[in-house]
């Protein structure tokens, strides 16, 4: 049986740090006592009922197949502006451990924001490919911490927030919850390492779903067929975090400062949705240029990364100082691959690059296309990737630059996460 890999800190707290790939599964059709499915709203009870009329303040029990302290994104972006309201539980299950005798639960406060605990599960190795076993546990760990002196009281009637598929056997219907949500940011199933079960689970969790996010409009298109419920949510950004990288006080950090000018810059994780042979092409362009990039390399060995005099492979940062590295960029990339991995992102960078004041080079991803494309300069081949940069160094676009902090400053994440706020209210409205 295969598994859905997970992505995990191995080093330092927040973002772009280095991450291992483990995974998870299940059984692949449905719950295994076969039962039939119904929404939140009439499937919980009095009690449920009673719980969406009175909490405003409603907690919420997060699922997801990317640790808390990794790279610092969606969900971080979400989650973390939802605790000044809500109490939050996010629970991430990692990777086996050949040393574990039995599956365990440690949980903790997540650092500097007091309303979310991170509930982390973990598996023996010789148990993991037992998808029924782990289901199970995950349930049951989860369950027992509830009833923990930390958090007894705190998360009944939840809602239920689901990022991974996978998990919708272990936990729906099984939390007293008084509403379902899937924000879908990414097509998992299009990823690497992804099993086959990934997309039964999925329809599953769209059929049940109270309400649906999106990340992208094509990834709108294709889950609204099955949710009627659904909602196109893309990037957000902290444009004062990253207008630091306009600020004359803000230090370039000393790996980058000390590269040769121009500096064409990328920043995040380094997998298989980069064009490493574009990557390659742009080295070899200009010796001239230095071509740094920034991030956490998974799913990728880092020895068959390509190799160049110009080209710097920086490794992972911290989420706080990304703008930083930003202001020394001259040019900031996106060079995506198009190929299945690609075909439903809508990168959360295109708006933190925007807010950097710097010209934005992009591979012809969809939704860069459809949603930025005023803004960000979008190559249809290599060819063409390479002339903008060229262009993007010897006379960057100023009018597009001043599009683009315009833009950064329409779409922060607060105005996005009050109107996914809504939208849960709304549900619970309808459903009293």
């Amino acid at each position: 049986m295969s598994y859905m890999p997970v992505s995990q800190p191995t080093g330092s707290n927040g973002a772009n740090t280095a991450a291992t790939l483990n995974s998870e599964s299940s059984s692949t059709s449905g719950r295994s006592n076969g039962r039939s499915w119904t929404p939140s709203a009439t499937r919980n009870g009095d009690a449920i009922q009673s719980a969406k009329a009175q909490r405003e303040d409603f907690p919420i029990v997060v699922h997801s197949h990317l640790c808390w302290d990794w790279v610092w994104q969606r969900p971080q972006q979400f989650l973390s502006r939802l605790s000044a309201r809500h109490k939050i539980l996010f629970v991430e299950t990692i990777g086996p451990d050949s040393q574990l005798a039995a599956p365990y639960a440690r949980f903790r406060t997540a650092d500097g924001f007091p309303n979310i605990t991170i509930l982390r599960l973990q598996f023996p190795d010789w148990q993991w490919r037992d998808g029924g076993f782990v289901d199970r546990e995950r349930r049951r760990l989860v369950k027992e911490a509830l009833k923990s002196d930390m958090l007894a009281g705190q998360f009944e009637h939840p809602v239920q927030w689901f990022y991974d598929p996978m998990a919708v056997t272990a936990f729906a219907g099984h939390m007293g919850e008084i509403a379902t949500v899937y924000d879908c940011m990414d097509e998992l199933s299009k990823f690497k390492g992804a099993p086959p079960e990934i997309a039964l689970r999925e329809k599953e969790l769209l059929k049940i779903a109270d309400v649906v996010f999106t990340g992208g409009r094509k990834m709108w298109e294709s889950k609204s067929q099955h949710n009627q419920n659904c909602h196109f949510y893309g990037c957000g950004v902290d444009v004062s975090h990253f207008g630091k990288a306009r600020e004359a006080g803000t230090q370039i950090p000393g790996d980058l400062s000390a590269l040769g000018k121009p500096v064409l810059g990328y920043f995040g994780v380094v997998d298989e949705r980069m064009d490493y042979d574009l990557v390659a092409r742009l080295a070899d362009a200009n010796p001239e240029w230095s071509i740094a990039i920034i991030g956490p390399t998974i799913k990728i060995d880092p020895a068959q990364l390509p190799k160049r005099p110009n080209l710097h492979w920086l490794g992972g940062r911290d989420y706080k100082d990304l703008p930083a590295c930003c202001k020394g960029f001259d040019v900031c990339l996106m060079p995506f691959a198009m190929n299945e991995h690609t075909e439903y992102i809508n990168p959360t960078k295109s708006l933190e690059y925007m807010a950097t004041g710097r010209v934005v080079v992009s591979s012809a991803v969809p939704d860069v296309v459809s949603n930025f494309s005023t803004v960000v300069k979008v190559a249809g081949n290599h060819e063409e990737f390479v002339a903008l940069c060229r262009a993007a160094v010897s006379a960057p676009d100023q009018e597009a630059i001043s599009r683009g902090l315009k833009m950064a400053s329409e779409n922060s994440w607060e105005s996005i996460v009050g109107k996914l706020e809504g939208h849960i209210r709304d549900v619970l409205v309808r459903t009293t």
